[in-house]
């Protein structure tokens, strides 16, 4: 166990059977019980949680187990998963190449990457490095993510190759529309420009300085002996269950990293210190930080989901480089959701407040993390008193309640009895969307499979819904992504083309089937 951080005693014990827990600072003596309520309010197997203030690290620790059913705690240097909060650390690479003089953040993606194209050539030839950071390039929520999500056999040009025919659905810099696939773009600048491997310009230039010892590259650059949280679903919505890792080493820039409550205090305290290290040398300028922090692309505040939300309303939100930007109870926030296959976290910064906050949990519950959150900035910025527990319990609920409204609709809506217009052999055969690639459909005894070719996770049986409409049931039952598969026929009574919807309110965004639009392959 590590028991130093920037001069700060680390309290990495867990609450589990260890009466020898140090009593955490007065604002932090309940979060033990509000930890404990949220594991159990939420079904999370495992949690680690770091505060710093003024500099130092007053908590730093776990609670519960890394896997279900198993007997290993977590403790600060857990590593888990931190998704799209790897988004900063990308933003912070290129803002040092900017301070070396290598680019500048608002050079031309073309200068740096010839090869770049979006489907518009005006956009193509307008896009900026600082663009490629901050949501507004007129793709649509998630655009792309099938060609990385889940584990895709592409690699990280090819991604970027066919970004070139993913739809836009929105003008250029018009709105926020948040992505993940123009970080694969700014993970080939970084490379193209400084001459190094995204994952050796991480290493060498931000995780060797801060001392970020613990934290690696992707779930492929996991080493044996390494103490790592297993990600947990609920199976079907409903039976908690463990995930199988996911490797995003083609899109690494957007969120490959795993890291620990342990490394992400350093981070924290680097950022609470306008770049400075540790020694007070600058691992990058005041200046930089100033420009990542600073709002590019205005978002819409959208009214609290329940009433006991309201508190947490913001007045303004926006994006940075790599940062979410509101602000909680007057306080400026700096902060970032990271959304995994069975693992989901948060990071949270008070710039005034000389305040960070970071939760990683091994179950796939942005309640879970929200609400911790909260309960910290309470202690230290408001009253104390809020339940944020409760709060979110009743959001999710409502979500819930939308999610199973919205199937009873496509129930009500079903004509029943009907037929396919053909017979199940004409179906079968390869189709092909012009971004992502092929899929196979063939027959399998009185059904039909579905096989998204380059990705292995995207394998399922077709249920016939109604007319020419099927659902497909992955295999993977932890996708929680069922979906709609409609064929359109023309007038010879051929296959013409295929579209696909997900069913359910509460899948991620990242499967963006509603971009697809599959033709067959002749």
């Amino acid at each position: 166990m590590k028991t130093w951080i920037g001069g700060a005693v680390l309290l990495a014990c867990t609450t589990l059977g260890n009466a020898a827990t140090p009593p955490p600072l007065a604002p932090l003596a309940p979060l033990d019980a509000t930890v404990e309520r949220v594991r159990a309010r939420f079904d999370v197997p495992g949690i680690a949680v770091a505060v710093v203030k003024d500099g130092q690290v007053v908590l730093a620790r776990g609670w519960g187990v890394r896997e279900q059913g198993r007997p290993e705690l977590v403790d600060a240097d857990t590593l888990f998963a931190i998704a799209s909060n790897t988004k900063a650390f990308t933003a912070t690479a290129l803002n040092l190449l900017a301070e070396d003089g290598a680019l500048k953040m608002d050079d031309k993606v073309i200068d740096h990457l010839p090869s770049f194209r979006m489907a518009d050539p005006y956009v193509t030839s307008q896009m900026t490095v600082r663009d490629l950071l901050s949501h507004r390039s007129g793709l649509g929520l998630g655009a792309g993510d099938l060609l990385f999500w889940p584990t895709t056999r592409y690699s990280n040009a090819e991604v970027v190759e066919r970004l070139a025919r993913v739809p836009l659905s929105g003008g250029f810099r018009e709105r926020y529309a948040y992505d993940n696939i123009l970080y694969a773009v700014a993970q080939q600048v970084i490379e193209n420009v400084s001459g190094m491997g995204y994952q050796q310009f991480l290493q060498t230039r931000i995780f060797d300085k801060v001392g970020m010892d613990g934290t690696r590259y992707n779930a492929d650059h996991l080493r044996p002996g390494d103490a790592v949280a297993v990600g947990h679903a609920k199976y079907d919505f409903k039976d908690l269950r463990t995930v199988a890792p996911l490797t995003w080493s083609n899109n690494a820039g957007a969120g490959g990293l795993y890291s620990s409550a342990h490394d992400m205090a350093r981070w924290m305290q680097v950022q609470l210190a306008q770049g400075r290290l540790a020694d007070g040398t600058a691992l990058f300028s005041e200046k930089s930080q100033r420009a990542m922090w600073q709002m590019i692309t205005p978002q819409a505040v959208a009214e609290p989901s329940v009433p006991e939300l309201a508190p947490a309303r913001p007045n303004f939100a926006g994006y940075g480089e790599g940062w979410s930007l509101s602000d909680f109870q007057g306080h400026r926030l700096v902060w970032h959701t990271g959304g995994w296959p069975g693992m989901v976290s948060r990071v949270t910064l008070v710039p005034e407040a000389n305040l960070g906050v970071v939760v990683l949990t091994n179950q796939e519950s942005g309640a879970a993390f929200n609400a911790i959150t909260l309960s910290v900035l309470d202690a230290y910025l408001g009253d104390g008193h809020h339940d944020w527990v409760e709060a979110y319990a009743r959001s999710v609920a409502k979500a819930q309640d939308k999610a199973d409204a919205g199937w009873a609709a496509h129930q009500a809506a079903r004509v029943k009895g009907t037929r396919p217009s053909l017979a199940l052999d004409d179906y079968a055969g390869t189709y092909r969307d012009r971004w992502y690639g092929d899929m196979q459909l063939s027959r399998a005894g009185k059904a039909l499979r579905l096989q998204f070719e380059k990705t292995a996770q995207l394998r399922g049986t077709l249920e016939h819904w109604q007319h020419d409409t099927f659902i497909v049931r992955w295999d993977d039952r932890s996708l929680n992504a069922d979906a709609f598969v409609t064929f359109s026929l023309d007038p010879d009574g051929k296959v013409r083309e295929v579209r696909m919807q997900a069913i359910s309110d509460l899948t991620d965004f990242s499967f963006d089937f509603q971009d697809l639009l599959f033709t067959p392959v002749k």
